[in-house]
């Protein structure tokens, strides 16, 4: 069951959400197929690598004690961290990490403000960029879809259940309700299903 996929708006690129969640919505707190979800990134041809500060924290000290990447990737995407505080500080072992060809901080524009992701995205598309997939946790991406910024929601379920209060879900400070189309349904690995919905409208 497929079809295609919503052409960018022209005014900023298409985002993508691309998760491993449990079956009741966690995405931490259980170990995902790293292997299939980070295999099937290469279907959308991302530009831009869109992570949360605490995505890159959560793994800067085995970026930073590990062995040395290959370094930067001139055909890969680029890498943008929102980093508002600038708590992440390992950009060297991030470029050479051998993903991306680029590592970026984005910052907002004034002292104490969040980053303003509507502009960030708005700026990407005047420099040519299409497509972003985020790869973060519940923060960014609950704001991306509290500011219905997200085109959208790629979810590789699988067959566990976390149940813990403190497992990282998916939130935001907005009430309203946005409606995605169910647009395919693959069966990826051993008990795994890959699901694919775009923003209705």
């Amino acid at each position: 069951m497929a079809s295609s996929m919503p052409a960018p708006s022209r005014s900023r690129p298409r985002v993508i959400a691309h998760h491993a969640v449990s079956l009741d919505g966690a995405t931490t707190g259980f170990s995902p197929d790293l292997g299939t979800f980070y295999g099937l990134i290469t279907t959308w041809q991302e530009d831009v690598t869109l992570v949360g500060a605490d995505t890159i924290l959560a793994q800067e000290e085995a970026l930073v004690s590990g062995t040395p990447g290959p370094g930067p990737d001139p055909d890969g995407p680029l890498l943008a961290v929102v980093d508002s505080r600038g708590r992440v500080s390992a950009w060297e072992a991030l470029r050479s990490a051998g993903h991306w060809r680029d590592a970026i901080r984005l910052e907002a524009d004034r002292p104490g403000e969040r980053v303003d992701l509507r502009r960030t995205l708005e700026r990407f598309a005047e420099q040519g960029v299409e497509t972003v997939r985020v790869d973060s946790g519940g923060v960014l991406t609950g704001a991306l879809l509290e500011q219905g910024l997200i085109d959208e929601v790629s979810l590789l379920v699988h067959p566990v259940t976390v149940g813990a209060k403190s497992a990282t879900r998916w939130y935001g400070a907005s009430t309203a309700t946005l409606v995605f189309t169910l647009d395919q349904v693959e069966a990826v690995a051993d008990g795994v299903v890959w699901l694919r919905y775009r923003r209705s409208g």
